[in-house]
């Protein structure tokens, strides 16, 4: 497995626009690497590339043609890709009665989209013999989040595709790693439910500070990175005593009612 070294290496990053995205390519950007920025948002992609010295491609990174529009700038600009951080994704609430748009853009943007990176980007690294996929999932593709079905049904998934990657491609010199923070002070955060401000806010981050434990650690040595390091223990909670963490969510939800 090799040590990515940020400093003159080449990296995309979908969402880039604003939060997570915009703050990883900042940080990037400071140890040297060569961003290519990507988010739907035309404006402010521009903004944050132009403030780091890197390439905005403005488009949709959950689709087809927006994602490998993005590998080819960053190719054609560079020759290399070393770090693509598929970075993009959107919250929606409610349970089965959302709306049939809110699932299947959930799935489009939190799954497909990662899918889809990793088909682009897959056989530049193959040949190359080296690559590194990081994942923004969410602590809620480990746990849940309530009030928010579609957001938690697609974050569990994008988690299953990136441990399914990690495995498949990690002895041909291809490391994937999950970021799941919890809480962390983004447009979405102040957008979500009810239960964002209950459960979230109180622990929640800067992107800044999600930023800075990306950076720290691409080492690959660790699949999951957890920013609230508490996730961990949550996370063995629920795979040990389902019984008790869903006691635990219930006792939650009767909260936000």
């Amino acid at each position: 497995m090799c040590e990515l070294q940020l400093a003159d290496s080449v990296v995309v990053v979908t969402g880039a626009g604003n939060g997570i995205g915009a703050a990883m390519s900042r940080k990037f950007a400071s140890s040297g690497a060569k961003v290519v920025l990507g988010d739907v948002d035309a404006e402010e992609v521009r903004r944050v590339a132009a403030e780091v010295g890197g390439v905005a491609v403005p488009g949709d990174a959950a689709s087809e043609d927006g994602v490998r529009a993005l590998v080819d700038a960053a190719l054609g600009e560079h020759e290399r890709i070393d770090l693509f951080c598929a970075n993009a994704g959107i919250s929606r609430s409610g349970g089965p009665e959302a709306d049939e748009d809110a699932w299947a853009q959930s799935w489009e943007v939190n799954v497909m989209a990662h899918v889809r990176a990793a088909r682009a980007v897959l056989p530049h690294w193959l040949e190359r013999g080296q690559g590194h996929f990081l994942a923004t999932v969410s602590a809620a593709g480990l746990l849940t989040m309530l009030q928010a079905a579609p957001y938690s049904v697609t974050k569990h998934a994008a988690l299953g595709f990136a441990e399914w990657l990690a495995i498949t491609y990690a002895d041909r010199g291809i490391t994937v790693q999950a970021l799941c923070p919890q809480g962390v002070r983004t447009n979405m955060l102040g957008s979500s439910s009810n239960a964002g401000e209950v459960i979230l806010a109180k622990g929640a981050l800067e992107p800044e500070q999600v930023a800075d434990v990306v950076a720290d650690s691409l080492d690959g040595r660790e699949f999951l990175i957890l920013p609230h390091p508490e996730v961990a223990d949550y996370y063995a909670l629920r795979a040990a005593e389902p019984q008790r963490w869903h006691a635990g969510m219930r006792k939650l939800q009767r909260k936000l009612k």
